[in-house]
């Protein structure tokens, strides 16, 4: 005796393979398009469709996303490669904005095969090392949903540095500083216990809560780097902690690159010296958030793991090459 499909199973496979041939439409299309305009991509798609419609920037963040969620669970295969890309981008990145002179090949020879690169400092190969230690770590954080505290922000800190300067690593300072470059002079040594308790109580606030994702983590990066609790180690800190609060809330990793490193620094000094207005920093990172989201939405969206997902997604781009 033949066994029939229950009306609920036969309406899941309907779905599965209504969303199939979406996939493989889609991608004849732009096979289609390629052969027509090699230059045309993904991104150049994104951005048309972008260009039709009345968006903020923050409803393209949203829109992205919801594109983004549409295709989880991601597959194990897809999940590996973002984390490769992620790890040596956000590394060679955040390091290079430090000073660290290593390239992004030279980054990824470092993490992958852990090679020593001809004419580099022993603290530079150590910093890729360390911070690619604190990215792990920030995921796994991610995945658990305690408050965060302080405990945690020096378990970042200490990762980066204890390879390094040990002596510091996850330890506030004990001096006062001054930020290079500016005249801007961090709060003292002294004030620093009672500004972290109350960074945390904020971190973990309704006003905090209440405010879009990535306003959210641009402004905790912010409050973070003005504080500077950390003698060395602070903007690096701050970026993985504002990327653990994106990742909390379903973001990608997002880099601000070394090629931002002027206008990045000049929005922190702008918010410094101008009661805490953070409007540079957060356009800044709203860009870098966008980035991320198509250079991850690029490599979901046309791998074989993503048939029978993401209808929205595929719906929205076809609309704009039918156009």
């Amino acid at each position: 005796m033949t066994l029939k499909n229950s009306p609920n199973e036969s309406c899941k496979n309907a779905s599965v393979n209504c969303e199939s041939s979406l996939y493989d439409e889609f991608l004849a299309r732009l096979i289609e398009q390629h052969t027509h305009q090699r230059e045309f991509n993904i991104d150049c798609l994104i951005e048309l469709y972008f260009s039709m419609s009345s968006l903020s920037k923050f409803e393209q963040l949203d829109r992205l996303k919801s594109w983004l969620d549409s295709f989880r669970p991601l597959s194990p295969i897809i999940v590996e490669e973002l984390k490769k890309l992620y790890d040596v981008q956000f590394t060679c990145n955040s390091n290079t904005i430090e000073g660290n002179t290593l390239t992004q090949s030279e980054t990824e020879l470092v993490l992958s095969k852990g090679i020593t690169v001809g004419g580099k400092t022993l603290i530079e190969h150590l910093e890729v090392i360390g911070h690619k230690e604190a990215i792990d770590y920030v995921e796994s954080l991610s995945q658990q949903k305690q408050a965060l505290g302080e405990w945690e922000i020096k378990q970042i800190h200490n990762l980066i540095l204890r390879k390094i300067a040990p002596e510091e690593a996850g330890r506030y300072r004990q001096l006062d500083v001054k930020a290079a470059g500016t005249n801007y002079l961090y709060p003292a040594h002294y004030l620093i216990s009672q500004l972290m308790t109350d960074f945390i109580n904020w971190l973990n606030s309704e006003t905090a809560q209440n405010l879009h994702p990535v306003e959210s983590a641009t402004v905790a990066h912010y409050r973070f780097v003005s504080i500077h609790p950390f003698r060395d180690g602070n903007g690096r800190t701050g970026r993985l902690l504002m990327n653990l609060l994106l990742l909390r809330a379903g973001y990608p990793i997002v880099i601000i690159s070394n090629q931002q490193r002027n206008s990045y620094i000049n929005a922190i000094a702008y918010g410094q010296n101008n009661s805490d207005d953070v409007s540079q920093l957060v356009d800044l990172v709203l860009s870098a958030t966008k980035s991320s989201l198509i250079e991850t939405l690029r490599l979901v969206v046309t791998a074989t793991d993503s048939r029978g997902k993401g209808k929205s997604f595929y719906q929205e781009m076809m609309a704009v090459l039918d156009n």
